[in-house]
């Protein structure tokens, strides 16, 4: 492989005009398909097979007027007098009324006419409770179960207008749209009243970084300054990062004319294009400057930079690529996007370190490590070998390396600790930030109507089998007392029947709210007692709704975990077993890989779900988080393990004792892993200061997670371990030695086909070059 990225270097060096102009024409060709064909992303959180599902699916065919529950495109405006008001009052009731004239104004608005809560409730009260005693239902009860479904609150203070978008899907409601109902509700406040909207079809739409994007690479262009003391250099990773993040954006663009892309999945992407798209670059161009001191011919620079550095990339790539498609196996569609929309802007990131790059150096020549600010000297030792930072920290690890492997054991052990205490749900009205409309709508609900308001659950009844009229209304009565005698249970009525009075649903409010314990162990207990009703009633029952239907969805992702996991750390070790030719360097690696994920997510339980140090308010991490989080993670912590330990493989591979080797592994690839860690960290970060709590979530514990895994794993406890073992981290079965294919990462079989080259001078190479 060496030998081959060498040619491709030299050669994208010599050829850089046909090189750098294909690029351009497939940066310009992408961007004009994508923009072309693209259509709105979407947030949809679905999984194929769940209970809630498959009951959707037996309410749609009863009910055939009623639309999958999570592409209802939904809102409610909640609106609430002040203290010691109420909405009769003849002041908030017009302001009401001038806010319905408002939304009814907004485009994409159903058909039918909003109605002032106040009059909607008085009219549904009457009606509901007439209807009720005439089946036979007590008043008392039937008084009871219409309160819990008014839209306004006991004390008439509180009220809520619900209505459907007209529109087929969640993403089809325009921004203008939203940005409409907005403005209705500014001038409802104006009057005196708190109006705050949540549902569906308000969901925030989420900005694709912009801000974030900038502070991350302003970050990271002090650290390349700092490592090349060049503006040019530093420069050059970061315009080879935007490129690559720009063909990953396009692509996942251009995707959305052909599967659903969720509004958070090009923002993961670019925090991962940028961060591998700027260290693979830094990675090369930091050897070509190293081989630079042992050679005139800038092309031979370059081919041995790209055959040398390039193969560690391309393997690092490779990890990474892993990680990420892995998420496809688990078959949940939104993870399955997310991992591939990242995996190609890694692809691209790749791409354009092996082969824009060595092009841009081949256009700038001498000039690629212009415009100095410094230079850099490193003392050197009797053997003239340079002695760094890198080189006095190996040899400070080796000399109590047991003691070092234990202190980074306790340390992350009891940072993972709070792991235990984790709780996980999808993004909702009711998790998002406190300052957002969605969240105080939510919020107000809570407050007025009860925590279960916003967390209904609907059980559908199949009474197709059942014989009789008599007998199948029996059997809706039946499930309706066996839902209201559950424990959690605030309120269970019938709130529908079918045409045809084969089917039913049941409306069970819940006395907790959607993120609560008690409403899981309600929903685990309709399920676990689902067959004991249907044996007595001879009708199929389901359990549905938004509620159920996102719980389900994250107890798949928890289950998903271990395969994945399996999957990712099994084909992770044997490309590690091939780059670096031993079976504890691969084992060790992925070790170091568990206690770094395990003490990230406990960091992140501690200052998200906790609320520690007050950054944000205390709520559930998001359920498909850890997931991500732990394939992303994988897939870095790879690179800082392939950069760093091919170096101590390559000195090794050429005659350098085990111990020995680590120190000049470090002394070689510290700096460059030290910068690469300290830029992602800085890019990661920056996108923190996003008001998505997902995306805020995921920059905390990414940064984190590469602080915990570049700077105490990598350059802390693998090295220690490595002294431990000696020779014998390098150890490789005979027998798996023939097996293995031999890819030659360290550039030895590039060495051998160098020397029975022809030799040409610098000067001849410049002459062709021009």
């Amino acid at each position: 492989m060496a030998t081959l990225l060498y040619r491709l270097g030299r050669t994208a060096y010599r050829r850089w005009p046909i090189f750098i102009g294909v690029w351009i024409v497939v940066l310009v060709a992408f961007g004009g398909i994508a923009t072309s064909i693209s259509k709105p992303m979407v947030d949809t959180f679905s999984v194929p097979g769940i209970p809630s599902l498959q009951a959707q699916t037996m309410q749609q065919k009863l009910f055939h007027e009623k639309a999958d529950a999570l592409e209802q495109a939904t809102a409610t405006v909640v609106v609430s007098a002040p203290k010691g008001h109420t909405l009769r009052e003849s002041q908030y009731a017009k302001a009401v009324d001038n806010l319905i004239a408002g939304l009814e104004k907004v485009p994409q608005m159903p058909a039918k006419p909003l109605v002032n809560p106040v009059e909607a409730s008085d009219a549904l009260y009457k009606k509901g409770v007439l209807t009720a005693t005439q089946a036979g239902i007590p008043k008392a009860k039937a008084q009871a179960n219409v309160k819990t479904r008014l839209p306004l609150s006991s004390d008439s203070r509180t009220g809520t207008i619900t209505w459907n978008f007209d529109v087929k899907a969640v993403a089809d409601v325009l921004p203008a749209t939203q940005n409409d109902v907005v403005s209705a509700l500014q001038s409802a406040r104006s009057s005196g009243l708190n109006a705050q909207v949540e549902g569906s079809g308000m969901q925030a739409t989420v900005s694709e970084g912009g801000s974030s994007e900038l502070i991350g690479v302003a970050i990271a262009a002090v650290v390349l300054l700092i490592t090349f003391g060049s503006l040019v250099a530093a420069g050059l990773p970061i315009v080879s990062a935007f490129v690559g993040v720009g063909m990953g954006t396009l692509g996942i663009t251009a995707a959305t004319a052909f599967t659903t892309i969720g509004t958070t999945t090009p923002i993961l992407s670019s925090m991962v294009g940028l961060a591998v798209g700027i260290d693979y670059t830094l990675f090369i161009l930091s050897r070509y400057r190293t081989e630079l001191e042992h050679t005139q011919d800038r092309a031979h620079a370059a081919g041995l930079a790209v055959g040398k550095a390039g193969s560690a990339v391309v393997f690092a790539g490779l990890t990474v690529l892993i990680a990420l498609c892995a998420l496809s196996v688990v078959g949940i569609p939104f993870l399955t996007s997310m991992g591939l929309a990242a995996a190609g802007t890694v692809f691209f990131a790749v791409l354009v370190a092996l082969t824009l790059l060595p092009a841009v150096l081949g256009m700038l020549k001498t000039k690629a490590f212009g415009a100095r600010i410094r230079r850099r000297t490193d003392k050197v030792d009797d053997s003239g070998k340079s002695v760094n930072n890198g080189v006095r920290w190996a040899r400070m690890l080796a000399r109590r390396p047991a003691l070092v492997v234990g202190a980074v054991i306790v340390v992350l052990g009891c940072l993972a600790g709070p792991i235990s205490q984790m709780h996980l749900a999808l993004p909702s009205d009711s998790t998002a930030a406190k300052t957002t409309t969605q969240r105080q709508a939510s919020d107000m609900v809570t407050q007025a109507f009860g925590a279960g308001r916003n967390a209904p659950l609907i059980t559908v009844v199949d009474a197709s089998d059942v014989h009789g009229s008599k007998a199948r209304m029996q059997a809706f009565g039946e499930v309706t007392a066996w839902a209201a005698d559950k424990k959690d249970v605030a309120n269970a009525q019938i709130i529908a029947t079918n045409k045809a009075g084969t089917g039913a649903q049941v409306l069970i409010t819940p006395k907790g709210g959607q993120d609560d314990q008690s409403t899981l162990n309600l929903l685990n207990s309709l399920r676990g007692t689902q067959s004991v009703v249907e044996h007595k009633t001879g009708a199929t029952v389901g359990v549905t709704g938004v509620t159920a239907i996102q719980t389900d969805v994250s107890s798949a992702l928890t289950s998903a975990l271990p395969k994945y996991l399996a999957v990712v750390i099994g084909l992770a070790f044997l490309l590690l077993m091939v780059v670096f030719r031993s079976i504890l360097v691969p084992l060790t690696a992925t070790v170091g890989f568990l206690l770094s994920v395990l003490a990230t997510l406990g960091a992140t339980v501690l200052v998200f779900q906790q609320g520690l140090f007050g950054l944000v308010d205390g709520q559930p991490l998001v359920s498909f988080m850890p997931i991500i989080l732990i394939g992303i993670v994988f897939g870095l912590a790879m690179d800082y393990q392939v950069f760093l330990v091919t170096r101590m493989r390559e000195a090794y591979v050429h005659g350098e004792q085990a111990r020995p080797a680590i120190v000049d592994g470090f002394r070689h690839g510290a700096r460059v892993v030290t910068a690469a860690a300290a830029i992602m960290i800085s890019v990661f970060s920056a996108f923190m200061l996003q008001s998505n709590s997902l995306i805020q979530s995921m920059g905390f514990a990414l940064a984190i997670a590469v602080f915990f895994d570049a700077f105490i794993v990598r350059m802390t406890l693998i090295p220690a371990v490595m002294n431990l073992l000696g020779d014998k981290a390098w150890w490789l079965p005979k027998w798996l030695d023939k097996i293995l294919p031999h890819v030659d990462v360290e550039g030895e079989k590039l060495a051998i086909h160098l020397e029975r080259q022809p030799k040409h001078t610098a000067a001849e190479d410049e002459l062709v070059n021009a």
